[in-house]
């Protein structure tokens, strides 16, 4: 049986190119074809195509704002997103409103029928750039807390062992301070970083959320801090 498809896109040129492409291939036919995203979501549920080719820029409604409210009414329609966007922001948008491949609209004519079969066959297909976009996005590093800025060296240092799973006489060996001094500098810490644990103060050096705070007296590490 043939793929059926139907296509969002401002473009007229743009959208009768795709649909010849789509209806001369052999296993696939043009379901329909629509101008805006308002007239998808009005005319597309009626048709239930298998696969979506969906522009972002679109008047109106943007693309990614007709996948999240169109994925309701078609949840096993697959939508590719075929673009000329290729900016991060972008393509997570468009992923998290329910899009199953990222495309852009240079994408030879072979390899968009291949990527509309791989999507209909349960892959998700995108062009290996923007594959690579997403892996270096979650390759970036993890910021540091705004309030590791106002750590001296020396605390920023006794913090790092913390983070490393050293004990405070660890530390002290380590650094050649006393275990006096570095217990002032632990303090010193969890008072610039707002946190009343060595967790709360190991995850903000790491850039984690804050975990809940553990009960401890004012002015001490709680009672769980590893010495």
């Amino acid at each position: 049986m043939s793929i059926s498809v139907s296509i969002v896109e401002d473009d007229a040129g743009v959208r009768a190119s795709l649909a010849r492409l789509i209806d001369g291939a052999p296993g696939f036919r043009c379901l329909s074809q629509h101008p805006t995203a308002e007239s998808a979501l009005q005319e597309m549920p009626n048709a239930s195509p298998e696969v979506v080719l969906m522009d972002i820029n679109l008047p109106g409604l943007s693309g990614v704002e007709c996948v999240k409210r169109l994925k309701p009414l078609l949840p096993g329609t697959q939508v590719i997103m075929l673009t000329v966007y290729q900016n991060t922001e972008h393509i997570f948008k468009a992923l998290a409103a329910g899009a199953t491949g990222y495309l852009l609209k240079q994408t030879p004519p072979a390899e968009l029928l291949d990527a509309i079969r791989d999507v209909r066959n349960g892959g998700s297909p995108m062009n290996s750039h923007i594959a690579r976009k997403i892996v270096q996005s979650f390759q970036q590093p993890v910021p540091a807390a705004p309030e590791a800025k106002h750590l001296s060296p020396r605390e920023a240092e006794v913090l790092a062992l913390l983070a490393k799973g050293f004990l405070y006489k660890e530390i002290a060996d380590q650094t050649g301070l006393t275990y006096a001094t570095v217990h002032t500098h632990i303090r010193h810490i969890y008072e610039k970083l707002h946190v009343r644990s060595r967790t709360e103060a190991v995850a903000m050096h790491l850039g984690q959320a804050r975990p809940t705070a553990a009960v401890s007296e004012p002015g001490k590490p709680a009672a769980a801090s590893r010495r």
